[in-house]
């Protein structure tokens, strides 16, 4: 795939680079990179093979995991002779203007021309799962808001939105979207992910995909794979997992993204799968990446993984020795800065080839983002640079509304039918606008370590948001607890103000950060899923005193919140909204904002066993007489209220038996019959009632948004392939069987819904990452 790079400049055509075969653009980008490489000395290889990070050094905090890692690294001027692959984080790692760091960028590139004799300039990569992570650049919802929304195109703008911001500034990469599906929500990475379901996160990580790619920019998936299982939902632990979980849960989102998306870079995990780590496998990193879904781009290491080989995981003697592990598995790039493939160099033919091999695709992936022709130049502008356009603060708008979920709304008080005389605001997420940011948001990720600098964003918190939204209200704040500090001395001070109030907000939940500064984010995983510090007590304590209160939580991760959401009048559950979070929050409480959120985890009952997931067999979930323990939800994965009211007519197929190679369409009508416009969001799950192997009770395999009018109908239909039955035998190959399925059409997956069965019929039949991967659905309106 060639990608149209918008980050470069023309020069006039005296001061071009001596044209060479590589610069010629009528060749391929493969045929333009083995011209390269053919010239290229061996030490002028391995340099494409790494990275540097300028201006770490002078970076505080947790930016990375084990960030002292970087006092190992050379110097930026030592690191780029005879070239470099990638520049890591020239905006992400400390705050700088971006119209300055448009220039310094510049700089750096120039260096690193001048650097090597074939002028070859780096890859610059950058953070961007919740936005560009750089100061002044717009702070989106986190990956699960998105997920919430169940709206793919949305997602493909806000990826493009994204994308847009990086070329124009001169970066190339970006290290989002993360595939992990969510095994344990105890996993402090929760917040990064797009949630528990394979089809729910790869329909969403591959159109943010295409969007981030619409742009020029290379997009990375992360983290390949089974990262999200680690034992006890501990950060880098070992993953304990079959290989038919592997291939059915983890998987599948890669494999769509790779097949459908045309993703052009993967990063691997850094966990381990029954004691092989994922950057020393062949089988995934070669074997399934490579031979069998034929992905052609590049594998660029997590952050110090490949040294973590001999560090951490103890299967490599030393970081040389871990740098041929990886490099023979099929990493090409290692990140953040040269530490295992420094000492590569080797008369090794086999040693020699596996580098050719890696190099070949970080030139060929060069050649396709314009950096191997003749008359490329760094991007450097004196134009004031925007990373916060209107434009982006729309699509962070538009998304924050479309992820808010209404779990429960009692006496239908949501939407506020009139603005109540005294309002009552307490918990600590009310007036923290850091309460709204994932911990890869700039704010929460890097400002932390310069708290004499502005945000450099206007975000607005909830309890300013519910100010302006309620001018005429009499609104009192009080902050009662702490998110990590479990004190309650405050929690009677809160109690008074909800006594004395005609209606209160609790605002509970998260303060993302890293590595233990947060409550959840990279590195902060949590032994059960209580509410963390102090405010269990709080919201107790205030729920009782309040004539009526609702339940807000911004949280990274669903909590066990079913006794405070039965005793609140309504319950809302955000997860990080983003910049725009606070505004769509109190657009929802007041009605001036349809909530259209749906779960895309489901939220832990309170005495629910973790791990647990709406994905599970039947011996998984509630099974009287067996056990003791109960792990039905709270709210099941789907879940999702609306201000209007639905009618869904029983859904019907167009035929009752399809061949296991077979296409079937789905048919529902769905009418809003309330007084208000809202959105239904069909699901369609399936269920394999009889099979070979155990199966998931249900699973989602698609799903649609119908915005309607009261009064208005629409059908929406389904097409369905067989293919989507499949599943990994006892022999380990992906199959469809005969047999019956059932198909249902429900609110949630813990709603009976409209069911339809199928008969599969004829024989076994194998498949491979050539099937149809995703249903699709087509809305209709029907005239009144």
């Amino acid at each position: 795939m060639t990608i149209d790079t918008t980050t470069t400049t023309t020069m006039p055509a005296a001061e071009a680079r001596n044209t060479s075969p590589w610069h010629d653009t009528t060749l391929t980008p493969a045929q333009r990179a083995e011209a390269l490489l053919a010239e290229m000395t061996p030490a002028e290889k391995l340099q494409q093979l790494v990275s540097v990070w300028p201006g770490a050094e002078g970076a505080s905090g947790d930016v990375a995991p084990m960030q002292s890692t970087q006092d190992q690294a050379a110097s930026f001027d030592d690191a780029i002779v005879g070239g470099i692959g990638q520049l890591t984080r020239p905006f992400g790692t400390t705050p700088i203007d971006p119209t300055d760091g448009v220039s310094r960028l510049a700089e750096l590139q120039r260096a690193v021309m001048a650097a090597n004799r074939f002028r070859i300039p780096a890859v610059a990569h950058e953070e961007c799962l919740t936005g560009f992570t750089a100061w002044k650049a717009t702070v989106y919802p986190t990956p699960l808001a998105w997920a919430s929304t169940f709206d793919p195109e949305l997602v493909r703008e806000l990826g493009a939105r994204i994308g847009e911001d990086l070329a124009s500034v001169g970066v190339h990469q970006g290290l989002a979207p993360v595939l992990d599906v969510v095994r344990d929500h105890r996993w402090g990475r929760v917040e990064e992910t797009l949630g528990e379901d394979p089809h729910l996160v790869g329909e969403l990580a591959s159109a943010y995909v295409r969007g981030v790619q619409s742009a020029g920019v290379v997009a990375t998936l992360k983290h390949f794979v089974g990262y999200s299982a680690s034992r006890g939902a501990r950060n880098h632990a070992p993953v304990s997992m079959g290989p038919r979980e592997l291939a059915d849960v983890m998987l599948p989102p890669f494999e769509r993204a790779v097949v459908e998306g045309g993703v052009r870079s993967v990063m691997n995990a850094y966990t381990d799968i029954d004691g092989v780590p994922a950057g020393a496998d062949r089988d995934l990193l070669t074997g399934t990446l490579r031979d069998l879904w034929g992905f052609t781009g590049t594998v660029v290491s997590d952050y110090w993984s490949v040294p973590f080989l001999a560090s951490m995981h103890k299967v490599a003697a030393d970081n040389e020795h871990a740098g041929r592990l990886a490099l023979e598995a099929g990493m090409d790039v290692e990140l953040p800065h040269a530490l295992g493939f420094t000492a590569l160099l080797t008369d090794d033919p086999e040693g020699s080839r596996l580098v050719d091999r890696s190099v070949l695709r970080v030139l060929t992936q060069k050649a396709e983002l314009g950096l191997l022709d003749a008359d490329w130049q760094p991007r450097d502008t004196a134009d004031r640079v925007d990373l916060d356009s209107p434009g982006n603060q729309d699509v962070a708008r538009r998304v924050a509304e479309e992820s808010i979920v209404l779990l429960r709304n009692d006496a239908s008080i949501i939407p506020l039918a009139a603005a109540p005389r005294r309002i009552a605001v307490v918990g600590p997420g009310a007036d923290d606008a850091r309460c709204l940011f994932g911990c890869y948001s700039f704010p929460n990720h890097v400002l932390p370590n310069h708290p004499d600098l502005p945000m450099g964003i206007r975000a607005p918190t909830v309890l300013d948001s519910l100010r302006a939204e309620f001018p005429e209200s009499e609104i009192t704040y009080v902050r009662g607890a702490d998110h990590l500090d479990p004190s309650t001395e405050h929690v009677d001070d809160a109690v008074r103000a909800a006594a004395a109030a005609d209606l209160t907000f609790v605002v509970v939940g998260d303060r993302s950060g890293m590595f233990g500064h947060g409550t959840s984010g990279e590195g902060c995983d949590v032994v059960d899923l209580r509410l963390p510090g102090g405010q269990e007590d709080l919201v107790e304590a205030v729920l009782a005193h309040s004539r009526r209160a609702v339940l807000v939580v911004l949280s990274g991760r669903p909590y066990a919140i079913d006794r405070f959401a039965e005793s609140a009048t309504a319950t809302v559950q955000a997860f990080f909204p983003g910049q725009e979070g606070g505004a769509a929050l109190a657009g929802v409480l007041s009605g001036r904002v349809a909530p259209s959120g749906r779960l895309p985890v489901q939220m832990p009952g309170d005495d629910a066993p973790q791990p647990s997931t709406y994905l599970a067999a039947p011996l998984a979930l509630k099974s009287d007489g067996v056990s003791n323990i109960d792990p039905s939800p709270a709210f099941p994965f789907g879940h999702g209220l609306s201000t209007t009211s639905f009618d869904t007519s029983g859904a019907t197929a167009n035929v009752d038996t399809i061949s296991t190679d077979g296409v079937v369409d789905v048919t529902v009508q769905i009418t809003n019959v309330g007084e208000r416009a809202g959105t239904a969001v069909p699901q369609l799950y399936l269920s394999d009632p009889v099979a070979s192997i155990t199966r998931p009770v249900r699973r989602l395999i698609g799903s649609a948004r119908v915005t309607l009018e009261p009064g208005e109908s629409s059908e929406v239909v389904f097409t369905v392939s067989a293919d989507l039955a499949s599943f990994t035998g006892r022999d380990g190959r992906r199959l469809v069987e005969p047999g019956t399925i059932v198909l249902t059409v429900a609110d949630s997956a813990g709603d009976p819904g409209a069911p339809v069965e199928i008969e599969l019929t004829g024989s076994v039949r194998p498949v491979d990452h050539t099937r149809v991967l995703a249903s699709q659905s087509a809305v209709r309106p029907l005239e009144a």
